[in-house]
């Protein structure tokens, strides 16, 4: 644990998307549903993900900077016609409504009302536009203070130009930031390169980065009061 010695923060920020939110209960279940609506039953929604995922993590690095609301609806039309299926704009609606309603994990909310009531400030980094992640925020109990998106900062993670629009938004020093997330991809590298230090919520289902050890591990949110308790923050 290298947290320990190092100055209490002002603010912690978080990943929203499978850090906060279920990210891929949600996904599973949404495209479920659009591949039995194209009556594709000898299609598996996980193979219809990993191409989603990939088709909208080059649109999101490719210029022009585009919505993400823009960004998820051409993935999955192009994810979908590699399948030899045909999209639509109601295929792309149910995406991006869905991800909006997705709720948080269990212990989310408890946990971020125990961080809030000991005095830090709250703030969500993320891939988002700010309408669709509006939904998600609502279901987490109003302890968010603040919430900075790829819409406002013109970029998406993994680019450290999010973070660094985050960082010049917050206006502390980054001695005054630790960031919990659960995706090593998207936020491990930025947070690393711009000083940011990071507790990694390994729920099991990414792989670390290479070249990188996050300050602290935790298997859930619910972990990090004690934690911070333990540090005497």
């Amino acid at each position: 644990m290298t947290l320990q010695h190092t100055p209490r923060p002002q603010w912690l920020t978080f990943d929203c998307y499978g850090t906060l939110i279920q990210w891929d209960e949600g996904l599973q279940a949404v495209f479920a549903e659009i591949l039995q609506r194209k009556n594709a039953p000898q299609i598996d929604a996980a193979t219809l993900i990993a191409l989603h995922d990939r088709h909208e993590h080059t649109l999101e690095q490719t210029p022009p900077h585009r919505s993400f609301r823009e960004v998820s609806g051409m993935a999955l039309q192009r994810a979908l016609a590699e399948l030899g299926l045909r999209g639509d704009a109601e295929d792309a609606h149910r995406l991006t409504d869905r991800i909006g309603r997705m709720p948080p994990f269990p212990e989310v909310v408890a946990a971020l009302q125990q961080l809030k009531a000991r005095g830090f400030r709250l703030c969500i980094i993320s891939n988002t536009d700010d309408d669709i992640i509006a939904g998600n925020v609502a279901q987490l109990g109003g302890a968010i203070d603040r919430v900075i998106t790829a819409q406002q900062g013109g970029a998406y993670k993994p680019s450290r130009q999010l973070f660094d629009y985050a960082h010049a938004q917050l206006q502390v020093a980054k001695e005054d930031v630790v960031h919990i997330c659960a995706s090593p991809h998207l936020d491990h590298a930025a947070a690393r390169d711009i000083g940011f230090r990071c507790v990694w919520i390994d729920r099991g289902r990414r792989s670390p980065l290479p070249d990188y050890t996050p300050d602290a591990t935790l298997p859930t949110l619910a972990g990090v009061p004690a934690l911070f308790d333990a540090l005497d923050w």
